[in-house]
């Protein structure tokens, strides 16, 4: 497949670093520096130019193309690049945009404005924020088989009842499957940050305060597993919103539609008056977030989750820790800047959530879509966790999961079993049938060899 990624910045780089191995990509980018160093770091074809240009596009090669990315921070130009790729050839073609309002209209009419597939960057980032904070410790949370089936990805803190723990001994859910741990690597090697080791877990497998544990069960199995990690957590029923930027705007709109009433703090008044009207179930408080005299009026230490969406990284950072220092919950952070989420993390704020980072996922999971249903991308793309149907083609057909495992990599583990309406719990004797929906963890050094077999 040829694909034409337009914008060489976080999101088109990581998108053309998934596709490069296996797909023929070219990465569009005004900038002749961002081009120099893709082509020093990726094997793709990078022309320097202006993506929404019709003769960049044609010394790109659009007639032949099969799918154009437009992944630019500037909305208008990725919609044109999409409409303007349509002028001249037939590829699929990807918008990302920030503007909410721009995704509405397209849902309105898919394929509209040229674009066959919009991924909305500030309501996916909601959407990856409210979860982490509906499931007490976890850093990351995806559902599949029709919300049937949860993968989430838990860090286990010091004192929890699970550290010190084998695998077998903490095995004790219902319909859970333990499919990797994620433990941090120290130090660095050759300059570079170190890559946490993915670690296929064994029953003898002892689990360590700071490791990540990735888990795919059943809803109630996964939150009953939230209890155990972190007991005195709790679920998050009291959420503080601090900005009212379009990302905190959505954030408060989807705990409304889970049925809580959130507060939000907004420093502008005329924004303020704006989302009181468009957030019924949502108290919109006038003020300002770094405010401490006002957060200990508004009884900040009994808040079970803030979620600091305001428009740039220092200031969510500085109501973070302000938060946590005054006694909320959990501290979720927007962080624009992606070099910065280890950072948030290390210096306390729970979880940080990077805007680009969820967009390359969405868009790199849509490219994938075609040998899976659903995909979710484990740690930056360390593994992935793949939903598909079982055909007759599978190695899984007909064989216990103890024999299919002798015919597929190392680093493959089958989370989860759905048939017809029922979950069937992945043990070493069961046997899976074809049109089985199946949830699979897989390292991502043996992708191509486990997706082929799979």
């Amino acid at each position: 497949m040829r694909v034409i990624v337009v914008g060489a910045g976080q999101v088109g780089s990581s998108i053309a670093g998934s596709l490069a191995e296996e797909h023929e990509v070219v990465v569009v980018d005004i900038d002749e520096e961002r081009v120099d160093a893709l082509t020093y770091d990726l094997d793709v074809l990078a022309i320097q130019g202006d993506g929404a240009s019709l003769s960049t596009l044609r010394e790109a090669g659009i007639e032949e193309a099969d799918m154009v990315i437009a992944s630019t921070d500037a909305d208008e130009t990725n919609i044109v690049t999409c409409g303007t790729a349509k002028t001249v050839g037939d590829p699929f073609t990807i918008a990302r945009v920030k503007r909410t309002n721009y995704l509405e209209t397209w849902e309105q009419a898919e394929g509209a404005l040229g674009v066959d597939f919009m991924v909305g960057t500030n309501l996916l980032t909601a959407k990856a924020a409210t979860q982490v904070i509906g499931l007490p410790a976890a850093r990351d949370v995806d559902t599949f088989a029709g919300g049937r089936v949860q993968m989430a990805e838990f860090e286990v803190p010091e004192g929890s009842p699970l550290c010190g723990q084998t695998v077998q001994e903490a095995d004790r859910f219902d319909s859970l499957t333990f499919a990797a741990v994620i433990r941090p690597c120290e130090g660095e090697e050759d300059g570079e940050e170190p890559k946490d080791d993915v670690i296929i877990p064994t029953g003898a497998t002892v689990i360590e305060a700071g490791d990540e544990v990735v888990v795919i069960g059943s809803n109630g199995s996964v939150q009953a597993m939230a209890a155990e990690v972190a007991p005195h957590a709790g679920g998050a029923s009291d959420v503080l919103v601090v900005g009212g930027s379009d990302i905190g705007y959505q954030v408060a709109r989807l705990l409304e539609r889970r049925g809580l009433h959130p507060r939000l703090i907004e420093r502008d008044a005329e924004r303020a008056r704006e989302l009181a009207e468009q957030l019924p179930d949502t108290t919109v408080l006038e003020s300002d977030a770094t405010d401490r005299e006002f957060l200990e009026r508004e009884h900040i230490s009994e808040v079970d989750a803030v979620v600091a969406a305001l428009d740039s990284d220092e200031k969510n950072l500085l109501a973070s820790l302000l938060a946590k220092r005054l006694g909320a919950g959990r501290a979720v952070a927007i962080v624009d800047d992606g070099a910065y989420v280890r950072l948030f993390e290390e210096v306390g704020v729970d979880v940080g959530i990077n805007p680009r980072e969820v967009t390359a996922e969405e868009i790199t999971r849509f490219t994938r879509e075609r040998y899976a249903e659903n995909v979710a991308l484990i740690e930056s793309d360390r593994a992935e966790v793949i939903e598909f149907t079982v055909d007759e083609e599978s190695v899984l057909t007909g064989q216990t999961i103890a024999e299919a495992a002798a015919d597929l990599p190392d680093g493959v583990v089958v989370g989860a079993i759905v048939r017809g309406d029922a979950f069937v719990i992945p043990r070493g004797g069961t046997t899976v049938e074809v049109g089985d929906s199946v949830v699979v963890f897989v390292d991502t050094d043996v992708l191509e060899e486990a997706t082929a077999a799979l």
